[in-house]
């Protein structure tokens, strides 16, 4: 079980959305959380239904991928007992349990989708954007200076002109965006963009802000400046009028 950090989400800013993964499956959970994370999500994790209810009021997700055949509680039940505390966190179901009666019965509990096994990861993924779509508000548009980032839509402007980036990238900007001003280290930049549980070297971070620091200088003065030994900011250009 993997909860969430409890500074992960930046002062006055927008986070991505929160899966809650609930399954005793290893080979799913990992699944499901690289390829969440490759689209832009928030992901944490559980194994049982006891430890679902717990995260489901620590970790605040926008939505749980919830499996029916658990080792402790059933995932029906841990639906309802979600509805009976006022949690009205959307759910969708992931389990092999595909008769039109379970279908029924989980729908009933106050499940919003019903995916059985095995899936297509993309299909997956597709149903729980069109849940959140459903239930979550619209995310804002992010701007500072002349750049524009729409987190729906995915797409990325500097003075109007189009900047193709890659999904790591594009979550970096977003987390530049969130905190403009602000100085991050590199250990909060890994936290908010690679995952709190990130193994590789943190350098990837530089490497990662010098891509994006190339791509948006292409059509403006600097914007991501260093602060040596501590880290980086998102700032306006030396001299450009505040």
């Amino acid at each position: 079980m993997t909860p969430a950090p409890a500074n992960d989400r930046p002062a006055g800013g927008e986070r991505a959305p929160r899966v809650l993964v609930v399954d005793d499956e290893p080979n799913i959970v990992d699944l499901l959380r690289m390829a969440l994370r490759f689209h832009g999500f928030d992901v944490v994790t559980a194994s049982t239904g006891h430890g679902a209810l717990r995260l489901a009021a620590e970790a605040e997700p926008d939505l749980v991928i919830l499996d029916v055949m658990l080792p402790d509680v059933d995932g029906f039940e841990v639906c309802r007992q979600l509805r009976d505390y006022g949690q009205n966190v959307p759910v969708v179901y992931l389990t092999a349990r595909d008769s039109h009666r379970d279908k029924i019965a989980g729908l009933t509990y106050g499940g919003d989708d019903y995916v059985t096994k095995p899936f297509a990861v993309d299909e997956l993924v597709a149903r729980v954007r069109a849940v959140l779509r459903r239930t979550r508000p619209a995310p804002a548009v992010l701007r500072f200076a002349d750049v524009v980032l729409d987190p729906d839509t995915h797409l990325v402007t500097r003075a109007g002109a189009p900047i193709e980036l890659s999904p790591t990238e594009f979550s970096l900007l977003r987390y530049f965006l969130t905190n403009p001003g602000r100085v991050l280290s590199r250990t909060q930049i890994l936290d908010a963009v690679w995952s709190y549980d990130y193994v590789g070297e943190s350098t990837v971070v530089d490497q990662y802000v010098s891509y994006l620091r190339r791509k948006l200088g292409q059509h403006g003065g600097p914007l991501l400046h260093t602060q040596r030994g501590f880290g980086y900011a998102l700032r306006l250009p030396p001299g450009t009028p505040g």
